[in-house]
């Protein structure tokens, strides 16, 4: 069966939807109900589910990574495993992909194809439908002008400036654009001081 966990941690409600130890979902807002649907969006038709009050040891680390992440932390996800099997394929790549853009540093739509084929409208259309977020980065995924593009649909209202705050969390000081090796193929990143301000 699966579970999914809702929790209000300070302002904002987070929820985490786990079958076992995998993942299948994730969200936040400042709103509970756009959040449960938010994750609720995220399942297959159909799909048996129910809430659990009592939070799991699992479903804490999650809830306690992503209020961090979100404060700009580095949260490692090796220790996550995430349910991808039923997304398209091509939304598997670009996630697998986005997960290794680390802290500190944005890739554009355009890089992030250029790795995982398609072109930056598909890439688009996977971020916007991000079942991870934001645990697997979809913030740090920036236009080619470096403007910082949309964030969370009707989850999170102004998601533009969101996404510049969390990224402004996340700056390290970083000052020179770096590439890595993603399946013999190299991936831009920036440093978040490249995205514009306005």
């Amino acid at each position: 069966m699966i579970n999914i966990y809702c929790q209000r941690l300070d302002e904002t409600w987070y929820a985490v939807v786990l079958e076992d130890e995998k993942i299948w979902a994730t969200s936040w807002d400042s709103n509970q109900q756009r959040v449960l649907k938010s994750v609720l969006q995220s399942l297959p038709l159909n799909t048996p589910f129910q809430m659990v009050e009592e939070q799991s040891e699992l479903s804490e680390k999650l809830l306690t990574a992503m209020k961090a992440m979100l404060a700009g932390e580095n949260i490692s996800l090796s220790k996550f495993k995430f349910e991808m099997a039923h997304l398209p394929k091509y939304s598997q790549k670009v996630l697998a992909v986005l997960a290794k853009v680390p802290v500190g540093y944005v890739t554009t739509y355009g890089a992030l194809a250029k790795t995982a084929g398609g072109g930056p409208r598909a890439v688009g259309r996977v971020m916007a439908a991000n079942p991870f977020a934001p645990l697997i980065p979809c913030h740090r995924v920036v236009r080619s002008d470096f403007s910082v593009g949309g964030y969370g649909g009707e989850v999170i209202g102004n998601g533009p400036q969101t996404k510049r705050t969390i990224l402004q969390r996340e700056n390290r000081g970083y000052k020179e654009p770096i590439k890595i090796k993603i399946n013999g193929t190299a991936l831009s990143l920036f440093p978040v001081a490249f995205v514009r301000k306005d």
